[in-house]
């Protein structure tokens, strides 16, 4: 009797494991095949843990990935195929514009006016630009590359579009395309190739640091901001790119047209984070796609933030291309830090400073999201990158926000609106008021009770961010594209999208209209006249 329950339990052991191998089977087989396009930085990070999920539900996902690159490293362990293409810049090259930029948006830009702001930043920024045109050379131009890839038969390209070519590759291997993307100068990107409707009195322009509420004069500001970033990228950025893309397929090509031919676009933000504006069917939000529980501490560092006692921590991390700054901030900061009560957990590559107090812990790599869930932790010192703005936004942490470059300064004015987050210029502070903006935000309950109200909103979804993500991607795959939530406005130029024309014909009906009654008033008055002439002589 035991030896045939134990053959028994064998049996149904056996065939569960059987079932489930063909249900594994089953569901790989009908996963899809999903290219993406290359990245950098916080941009690689964020969409990491997407691949990973798509991974986890059967999909078999290759990354591109350039032979020169900061972040993307095709030679560690990853769970997705790596489809290496060679550049011909070098990351010395890279490094040292990276540099250069980061040297301006931190210690240069706020000692110009603005004009020299902007045509630095212009030069810059073109530098930039020529050299991922290099980047996309290693694909686009390559036989090699674009015949493995064209074999591959993928079912659809995924891309951050920050970097040029997505959207002329999906053309050339005529794939859907999905979007990831958090947001472009004054939404030029989202206006002209999304169609996205950004009214100007109430939706601010990215990078304006503007609110959705203005007055008279910051909606004049907002208005003329649209209007210059529209100018200044279209005799740049898409004058550049769009002379590439013709050159390279022989005939004129609008590479904001090959944009609008997106099918989904997923934007790395929420209503937690961004203030309300409209939006189409094909547009979906996705903000914190990274952001996960909390896992355990290192022993050492949970050591220290349990020392820390009812004061409790401090995090501080400057993001992923920030590493150090110069000696004499360091030192300002590392005595601002010295002067609160918490124990501070700091995330810092440079030389250690003079003045840093007992209190505080320097660390070449800190656990970021895992810390600012810790339960006693109090604070954040951001720079400001939405990345980590949303692992604050998760686990409801306040903020002190020190901007560096890029959407930084105006990612923190959203935070600044909604109460979670005091702003702090880094080459204007003094550790004293560093000091009284850490404890600000410790010491004010509201801060905190702001932060916890954007959390619950984050969490308050029908499915996480990163759900929403897969679930678009596979849509998308599943209907061959998503052209029915494109919508007609895309067909349309841009006096019919305004009913420039309609108006115009509006007003020579009126204007005719006016005339011919100016017309018929003049015939009547004649008339009278003539009558009156005439029976004056008769009079007569």
């Amino acid at each position: 009797m035991r030896r045939e329950l134990g053959t028994f339990k064998c049996t149904v052991w056996c065939l569960s494991l059987a079932l489930l191998l063909v249900l594994s089977a089953t569901r790989i087989a009908h996963g899809g095949n999903i290219l993406v396009w290359y990245t950098e930085g916080s941009h690689w990070i964020n969409l990491k843990p997407v691949l990973d999920t798509l991974i986890d539900r059967g999909h078999h996902v290759t990354v591109l990935v350039p032979s020169t690159s900061m972040f993307m490293n095709r030679s560690e362990p990853s769970r997705f195929h790596y489809e290496p293409f060679d550049v011909s810049i070098s990351l010395e090259v890279i490094e040292a514009s990276n540099e250069e930029f980061l040297q301006f948006s931190m210690y240069e830009i706020d000692h110009m006016n603005y004009i020299e702001m902007y045509i630095k930043f212009i030069d810059l920024a073109m530098i930039e630009l020529r050299n991922n045109l290099k980047y996309l050379d290693g694909v686009v131009k390559s036989g090699t590359i674009m015949k493995r890839l064209k074999e591959a038969k993928y079912d659809l390209l995924l891309a951050d579009p920050l970097y040029p070519g997505s959207e002329l590759l999906a053309d050339l291997l005529n794939l859907p395309l999905v979007f990831s993307l958090r947001f472009s100068p004054a939404l030029n990107w989202e206006r002209h190739c999304g169609q996205i409707p950004a009214p100007p009195s109430f939706v601010p322009g990215a990078m304006s640091k503007l609110t959705d509420t203005m007055d008279f004069s910051e909606r004049l500001w907002n208005f003329l901001f649209y209007a210059v970033q529209d100018i200044v990228m279209q005799f740049t950025y898409w004058k550049e790119v769009d002379n590439y893309y013709s050159e390279f397929k022989g005939e004129p090509t609008s590479s904001c047209e090959l944009m609008s031919k997106a099918d989904i676009w997923l934007m790395r933000t929420y209503w937690d984070f961004d203030f309300p504006h409209p939006y189409l069917p094909n547009i979906k939000f996705v903000g914190g796609i990274h952001c996960r529980p909390a896992k355990p501490l290192p022993k050492d560092m949970e050591e220290f933030a349990q020392r820390s006692g009812d004061a409790g921590i401090v995090v501080f991390s400057l993001g992923s291309f920030i590493n150090n700054i110069t000696t004499e901030k360091a030192n300002m900061v590392a005595s601002a830090l010295a002067q609160i009560p918490q124990k501070v957990l700091w995330r810092y590559s440079g030389k250690v400073p003079d003045t840093l107090g007992a209190n505080t812990r320097i660390y070449q790599w800190i656990p970021q999201n895992d810390l600012l869930a810790h339960p006693k932790t109090r604070a954040f010192i951001t720079h400001g990158g939405t990345n980590g703005i949303y692992e604050a936004i998760y686990h409801g942490v306040p903020m002190v926000g020190i901007p560096m470059f890029a959407d930084q300064p105006d990612n923190l004015v959203h935070m600044m609106a909604k109460g979670a987050a005091v702003m702090v210029n880094l080459n204007f502070i003094n550790a004293e008021g560093l000091r009284d903006a850490i404890n600000t935000v410790i010491n004010d309950k509201s801060y905190k009770e702001n932060a916890m109200r954007l959390s619950k909103i984050h969490h308050d979804r029908p499915m996480s961010p990163r759900d929403e993500a897969v679930f678009w991607i596979e849509f998308t795959m599943r209907n061959k594209g998503a052209k029915h939530l494109r919508v007609q406005a895309h067909e349309l130029t841009w006096y019919q999208y305004h009913s420039l024309d309609v108006l115009a014909f509006l007003l020579t009906v009126a204007l005719l209209l006016v005339f011919f009654f100016i017309k018929i008033c003049c015939f009547c008055v004649r008339r009278c006249c003539s009558r009156k002439a005439q029976g004056k002589r008769k009079f007569e």
